[in-house]
């Protein structure tokens, strides 16, 4: 289907199934948060790809949509691809939103930066006193990679008005960010055996 026609939903229902069938291998597999899982999902393979990248994008981007956010960010690397694919739907659809990259580890050289960042129209540092951004990873397991882009964010003075992740493997994560009291949506959830559905908590 051509991009200028996709609805929001269709989006959602195509990326799904693009997440399911390309990003999810079975076996016994040690997690970034040291837990034994009988799968591993690699949201890369889809949010690399230029499909893919398009429809994160757009389904990601209609979850900040008049919501006033003014930047988009997070964890290196899984959050890459996916506040480029943002940023562009955003500037597509006439509300564009500058994105951020917090590093795993500071920059060693040049102006010693942990956070890589967009421009901003304004002229101050995108990441500033006050801004409304929004956090986002690939999927969600305890919250780590999150409450990592979380605190950076906040140790430069922004506000966090929403932390999105595509996917959540319900292991706790989710509940940890919203226990903290931020607004957390995640568009697919996957249950233990890998199985990768539209999550009954997100809004259509």
């Amino acid at each position: 289907m051509n991009a200028a026609s996709l609805s929001p939903r269709e989006a959602l229902v195509e990326l799904g199934d693009l997440l399911q069938s390309q990003c999810l291998a079975y076996g016994d597999f040690v997690l970034t948060s040291g837990r034994h899982s009988n799968y591993y999902y690699n949201g890369k393979r889809v949010t690399l790809a230029p499909r893919g990248a398009f429809l994160v994008g757009r389904v990601l981007f209609e979850l900040m949509r008049g919501k006033g956010i003014q930047a988009v960010g997070g964890t290196a690397i899984g959050a890459d691809p996916m506040v480029t694919a943002i940023a562009i739907v955003s500037a597509l659809e006439g509300e564009p939103i500058p994105a951020f990259i917090v590093r795993k580890d500071q920059k060693s050289h040049g102006t010693r930066e942990s956070v890589a960042e967009a421009h901003s129209p304004d002229g101050q540092p995108l990441l500033s006193p006050g801004r409304r951004v929004a956090i986002v990873d690939d999927a969600v397991t305890t919250g780590g990679s999150l409450f990592e882009s979380i605190e950076a964010a906040e140790g430069l003075g922004c506000k966090v008005e929403l932390v999105l992740a595509l996917v959540d493997r319900h292991e706790g994560g989710g509940d940890a960010i919203r226990a903290r009291g931020y607004t957390f949506m995640a568009p697919y959830g996957c249950d233990s055996l890998g199985c990768l559905s539209l999550d009954a908590s997100f809004p259509t």
